[in-house]
């Protein structure tokens, strides 16, 4: 029997007296060491002195997908050098036990393995229908103790946040853009704590970084020398967005095929039109109206066409308020899992259908209502300017559109200040209620000077 185990279990090579027996599910070995001496772990001296014995107990890998466990008669060593600190010590068998341990090393690479590889409770499913049963946590355990590899120079770093918890704590990661794989996590997305962490891991050639300026900064101070690049996602990111302003604001521009040219068209024909340089689109906001402004006009939609925010928004607290009033919840109950205002609970309970809460939100009364159509055509058609659209006039046609002399040289909002602020307010004018005082400018000329000043009528 012993012989057979030694094949299978090379590490139990260093047992003598070994036996076994099964206790339940488990198969029990019974052994000791085969050498008369010990190594003293402090001075490496030999001992042969025995001081005393013990039992200890050491769970090993599972053999046919039964646990094995090993009771080891463990001796203790006197130690026989006088200037050695270790007066006793116990002995260790090489491959087969460690100090403080109650898991053979073959055992705790194993569930190592399947720690890193699945985590905690995958992880415990697996080892236990292999034979070994362990608790989430104790893989947990297992992960934490093993040392952090040695970060050593790395030549491209990427580095970007995440959120700990979204919208107040964020932190850092690094990751070895050669290998793809995180090297440290930095507590916060400091400028200074990147800077930091540069210093002490000089070598970088190349910062791979989102539009962050913290990381910027951090990296012109902790590695100047290292050359700062957008990585491949904000590149798409950004690209795709100037797409679609692009292709909004000449929305105008695209017209539609006839019916029947498609088919009639030749090959030779397509690739000759593909070859040829398309003609340079006129402005839209250039070309005369000729149609009335577009009264199909979709409050849900944005300008692109797609569904607005607020909308979703809204049929999303929706359901989610009819779904926990379905389940018995109190207000006070939602409010508290939403995270919701109490009087806008109560208006999502008290709502008949979605309708009416999407109306009462994209139809909010606004002095802009009778012209957004008609700036909404404006805006497809390209003229993007605010202040030329502010002094459009639907029934003027283009000649409204042309910004005029008088508002070329300031902003377009000032008459709306000057009627919203105090300040911008003539000074002769009387409080709110009472008839105005009328103000005059009249000359004055003494014959010592020519200046002229505003006096009010007495």
């Amino acid at each position: 029997m012993y012989l057979s185990l030694s094949r299978l279990l090379p590490h139990l090579a260093g047992l003598v007296d070994v036996s076994v027996e099964r206790v339940e599910s488990r198969l029990v070995l019974f052994g000791r060491s085969a050498s008369g001496q010990a190594e003293c772990p402090r001075c490496g001296t030999a001992a042969v002195r025995v001081h005393s014995c013990y039992s200890r107990r050491l769970a090993d890998a599972a053999v046919a997908g039964s646990p094995v466990v090993i009771k080891l008669q463990v001796r203790r060593f006197f130690c026989g050098v006088d200037a050695c600190p270790a007066k006793t010590f116990a002995e260790q068998i090489p491959g087969l036990t460690t100090r403080y341990a109650r898991r053979t090393p073959l055992l705790s690479k194993l569930l190592e393995t399947i720690a890193i590889a699945l985590a905690g409770r995958a992880g415990a499913r697996l080892a236990t229908r292999l034979g070994v049963p362990v608790g989430r946590s104790t893989l947990l355990r297992l992960i934490r103790a093993i040392p952090d590899p040695q970060i050593g120079n790395v030549a491209v770093l990427g580095v970007d946040d995440f959120a700990l918890r979204r919208g107040h704590v964020y932190g850092t990661v690094l990751v070895d853009m050669d290998t793809h794989r995180p090297l440290d996590l930095l507590p916060d997305r400091e400028a200074d704590t990147f800077a930091d962490w540069l210093a002490e891991h000089p070598g970088t050639k190349v910062i791979c970084r989102d539009r962050a300026g913290a990381y910027a900064e951090g990296g012109r101070t902790g590695a100047p020398e290292a050359i700062q690049v957008a990585d491949r996602w904000h590149l798409w990111h950004n690209l795709a967005k100037h797409v679609e302003k692009t292709v909004a604001a000449h929305r105008g521009c695209l017209t539609p095929l006839p019916a029947g040219d498609n088919d009639s068209q030749t090959e030779d024909q397509a690739e000759e039109d593909i070859r040829q340089p398309a003609p340079v689109p006129v402005m839209a906001a250039e070309q005369p109206l000729d149609h009335a402004p577009d009264q199909s006009f979709d409050a849900t939609l944005d300008v692109c066409g797609r569904q607005r925010r607020l909308v979703t928004r809204t049929q999303e607290r929706y359901a989610a308020v009819c779904d926990l009033l379905a389940k018995g919840e109190s207000l006070a109950g939602i409010c508290r899992t939403l995270g919701l205002d109490r009087k806008t609970v109560q208006r999502f309970a008290r709502a008949t259908s979605l309708d009416e809460l999407v109306v009462k939100a994209t139809n909010r009364a606004s002095k802009l209502d009778p012209f957004k159509p008609y700036l909404h055509q404006r805006w497809n058609q390209g003229c993007t300017d605010i202040p030329t659209l502010r002094n459009c006039r639907p029934e003027a046609g283009r000649a409204a559109c042309k910004p005029s002399a008088a508002t070329s040289g300031r902003s377009a909002t000032t008459p709306l200040r000057r009627q919203q602020h105090p300040q911008y307010r003539n000074p002769g004018r009387s409080p709110a209620g009472s008839s105005p005082t009328p103000t005059t400018s009249t000359p004055i000329s003494t014959p010592n000077s020519t200046k002229h000043s505003r006096t009010a009528p007495s």
